[in-house]
This record gives C-alpha cells, structure tokens and sequence, in this order.
C-alpha cells in the first residue's frame, strides 16, 4: 500500500528547497485538502483517473511530485467550480484548488479518452481506494508528451518521463510493440518514428543494465568461492 496522495504532496513540497525560503504553501494543510477534492469527485459522481508522478508511485519508489494530474473530461472539469483554472487549451487545463495545483489532461484528446477507458486499475494510497492509469496507460501517456517536451527544449522534464519509461519496463514486462503500434494512431508519422526510436533507445538501455546486473552477479559468486 502506498501512503496517502496528500502525505505524497506534502512531502514533495516539504523536500524541494526551492520552498523553503519564501514559500506560501503550508505544506500541513495538503493532506486535508487533497482528501476534500477525492470527496468532491465521489460526491459528483466524477469520472477521473489519477496519472504521472503520483499514479507512478503505485508501481515504483522515490519519485516526489507537488501537484497531482488526472484526466477529466470538459464537462467534469465544468462540474468542478472549485478548481480554478489559471491556464487551459484543448488538451490540457492546470487549476488551482486551494494551495494545491492540479494538471488536468482533457479528453478532447482522443488518446487521453482512450486511456480513460482502457488503462484504468485501482490502487490504495493511504486509507483511499483511487482510480488510477495502469502501467501501460502511464507509457503511453509519457511517450506520447516526449516529442512535444523535445520540441520545446524541456530536457528536465524529458529525462525525467524517460527515465520513468526506463523504471517501469525494468519493473514490469510490458509488451512495447503493442503500445507502439496502438500509438501510431494518435501522432504524426514523423513523430512516431521518433518515438519508436526513443523506445528502442530505452530497451536498448534496459539490455545493458540487465547484462551488468548478471555480469556483478557473477563476480559476487566468484568472490564468495
């Protein structure tokens, strides 16, 4: 069992430095308010999935995170007045809900609705069962932000999702050529040949580190003899 998304988001801003001089968030608050807004979505019925940073916890360690991200559809984000939205475009809309940020990916976009439907699980953080992106769902979601990130010039955030990629496969056996091929559906022909070659690049990386792995496990063996 995970701990509870608000103790995930509290920690993550209690951790960063970057809030520890002139920060205006308290950090103690976030649980509370982290709990009020599962409330509201089971109270209205909202239909959610809970992805990136905080969803990646329920499969693997030491990622901190200060918002949470879901996809919403239009209309649920409508049913949600407390959230105040500071910036939205087709795909994406980020809100505020009290200090807590919130990062909203819309189901105009049609991979995201699919995600929605077809990659949904639930994992327990704290004393909370939450609908949340299944591993398949979570590479998906990071392959397809990867062209866009490079585009910009956002390599933090790029060796971030990659090496998010990189800790899942390691993690879990997931068929790549699947998601790949379901991908193709949803992005330019060049950019999926890019993303192809990401992946690659990523399971390529997985073979080395697997071969090194053996490769010290058979000098501890040699060390004990």
């Amino acid at each position: 069992m995970v701990v509870a998304v608000g103790e995930i988001v509290r920690n993550g801003v209690v951790f960063d430095m970057k809030n520890w001089e002139g920060g205006d968030v308290n950090a103690d608050n976030l649980p509370q308010i982290v709990e009020q807004l599962f409330s509201l979505f089971e109270q209205r019925k909202i239909d959610y999935l809970l992805v990136d940073g905080v969803a990646l916890l329920s499969y693997i360690d030491g990622r901190n995170t200060q918002d949470v991200d879901f996809i919403l559809s239009p209309q649920s984000l409508k049913q949600l007045p407390e959230l105040i939205i500071t910036e939205e475009n087709r795909d994406f809309a980020r809100a505020a809900f009290s200090q807590l940020q919130v990062d909203v990916l819309l189901t105009q976009n049609p991979l995201f609705e699919w995600v929605l439907r077809a990659y949904t699980t639930e994992q327990r953080f704290g004393d909370r069962l939450i609908r949340c992106a299944t591993v398949e769902g979570l590479i998906l979601l990071k392959l397809y932000a990867l062209p866009s990130l490079y585009r910009q010039g956002q390599f933090d955030k790029v060796n971030i999702y990659e090496s998010d990629i990189t800790l899942l496969l390691l993690r879990y056996s997931v068929d790549m050529a699947a998601l790949l091929a379901l991908l193709k559906a949803y992005v330019i022909e060049t950019d999926w040949l890019e993303i192809r070659q990401i992946a690659q690049d990523i399971q390529a990386q997985i073979a080395r580190l697997r071969q090194r792995q053996e490769m010290f496990g058979q000098n501890d063996t040699s060390d004990k003899e």
